[in-house]
């Protein structure tokens, strides 16, 4: 099955499930429910194979785990729990039950002990905080998915049957990002509803591909990758799928302010074949509670921070202080905590690695603490680029955001200015990077070459004479596209019409004339 056919069959079950389950289910709540049940499928098809692999490969040609009995099942918890870092017993796995749904009068509680038991088999071993909670939001009691027991397992079932119908085949051989696809699916379905934005939860994959990219310009393997606001990790995967996970040789790395984000993030990982000791997603405020001291310098970082958001700032004595953002002699404003972040970024970056960050547009020229941050960025040389991406790419906003490239070792003392923003094609509602835009940006940025109308490489200098602005309309000029007129065949053709209307209005005279003769 083609990459379309696989997102189309994809956006149709989740259509379906949407239809079925409309006035039931609150569409931000809905979100939830259809990728915490894509979460169990995968894990549960996931452990599935890997044991099949292992026991036909020992000689057991005929091995299913899933028609196996609890008990026969209870020996290989242990060993099980060490290699994946959980465990599911056969009754529990998804399509076990699935097949026993509908006669089940206590659907409900069975999924809830299910998810329990899968949290509950990594406790005490290394992966036991990143199992724990997984499973928070996916509330099978709750009243929002019914009224009463039997309303609430009908609905249950319904999710079952769609996400068990759902022809991949496996999960690691299809030739789309399902979990990522899903999610920007139900995102651009529901991001708006009750109020919510959901922006900040998600950043469209050709985005993230461009970030990661970016990051990787002559490389083909990378220590460790990090997102200080990771969101759903759709960033940190980005690296999976262009270098492949082994070639991240240290791990991915991130922090989620979200509770429910954080959890998606984790549920992301596993769903994407990152085993447990591979990922170290943490829950916190990256500002003021960094998790990871002890694992910086990441050679790449990649982020798309909340715009705008307030943060302690000055009111926190201490952080003037804080090695991350004393060196740059001021802090972000409390009301606008975006370079705060980039800061951090900076710090955390290593000597030879490159951060791409989304930034909003006002972070690039507005005066007061954020030009001094601009200044101490400038003047170390810490600006590698600055590129203008096209309005309307994110949900929950139609803002033309630009990237902040950073690098702590640059070959010269300048900065490269792209314009992009003219870069995009329109699907459905929203605009989109293709792969040939991607390409013509990383090229520009690997080449550092002025072209007319799209980048210009300028000396650090003239940025300080121009009051450290870095937005890239003062530096990159737009193509004048209105039609050129020749003023002089322009006077011409006036003289013309002027003279014929003359002639006109002559001869209109005389035509009066004669009729005023002829009355009389």
């Amino acid at each position: 099955m083609s990459s379309e056919a696989q997102r189309a069959e994809l956006h149709r079950t989740i259509w379906k499930i949407a239809n079925d389950l409309r006035g039931s289910v609150d569409g931000w709540d809905f979100k939830t429910y259809v990728l915490g049940m894509l979460f169990y499928r995968f894990i549960s098809e996931n452990l599935s194979g890997y044991l099949n692999e292992h026991q036909r490969r020992a000689g057991e040609k005929d091995f299913e785990y899933s028609n196996l009995t609890d008990d026969k099942a209870e020996f290989g918890r242990k060993t099980t729990v060490e290699q994946k870092g959980f465990f599911i017993l056969p009754s529990e796995l998804f399509v076990n039950v699935r097949k026993n749904a509908k006669n089940d009068s206590n659907l409900n509680e069975t999924l809830s002990r299910v998810f329990a038991n899968i949290e509950g088999s990594a406790v005490g071993a290394a992966s036991e905080n990143d199992l724990k909670g997984l499973f928070e939001d996916l509330d099978v009691n709750s009243n929002k998915l019914g009224p009463t027991v039997i309303k609430r397992n009908e609905v249950l079932v319904k999710l079952l049957d769609a996400i068990g119908d759902l022809d991949f085949g496996n999960f690691q051989d299809n030739k789309i990002d399902a979990f990522g696809d899903a999610y920007e699916y139900l995102m651009s379905m529901y991001a708006s509803s009750a109020g919510k934005s959901g922006g900040e939860f998600f950043t469209p994959q050709e985005v993230s591909e461009l970030l990661a990219r970016i990051t990787l310009i002559g490389k083909k393997s990378v220590n460790k990758v990090y997102d200080p606001a990771c969101g759903s990790g759709s960033l940190l995967l980005q690296y999976a799928k262009v270098l492949g996970k082994d070639n991240v040789r240290e791990g991915f790395y991130g922090q989620e302010i979200n509770l429910t984000t954080y959890n998606l993030c984790r549920i992301n990982m596993f769903l994407h074949d990152i085993n447990y000791e591979k990922f170290d997603i943490a829950h916190g405020d990256t500002l003021t509670d960094p998790h990871h001291w002890n694992d910086e310098p990441f050679e790449a970082i990649v982020s798309n921070p909340p715009y705008s958001i307030n943060w302690a700032g000055d009111s926190d004595p201490l952080l003037i202080n804080d090695d991350r953002f004393a060196p740059a002699g001021v802090l972000a404003p409390k009301s606008k905590a975006d370079l705060a972040f980039t800061l951090h970024m900076l710090h955390w970056l290593a000597v030879n690695g490159t951060a791409a960050i989304v930034e909003f547009p006002g972070v690039m020229y507005r005066g007061g603490a954020e030009q001094k941050i601009r200044k101490y960025l400038v003047d170390n040389n810490y600006v590698d680029a600055v590129i203008q991406l096209p309005q309307d790419l994110f949900f929950g906003t139609s803002i033309a955001t630009c990237i902040l490239v950073l690098k702590k070792s640059k070959k010269e003392n300048s900065t490269l200015f792209v314009d992009a923003s003219a870069l995009f094609t329109r699907s459905q509602t929203k605009n989109r990077l293709t792969s040939e835009h991607i390409d013509q940006i990383l090229q520009t940025v690997d080449n550092r070459s002025d072209t007319d109308y799209f980048s210009r490489l300028v000396d650090n200098q003239d940025v300080a004479l121009n009051d450290y602005n870095l937005s890239v309309s003062s530096y990159v000029s737009a193509e004048d596209t209105r039609e050129v007129i020749d003023i002089q065949l322009l006077n011409k053709d006036i003289e013309g019409i002027v003279a014929r209307q003359a002639e006109l209005r002559k001869q209109i005279d005389l035509i009066v004339a004669d009729l005023e003769d002829q009355e009389l």
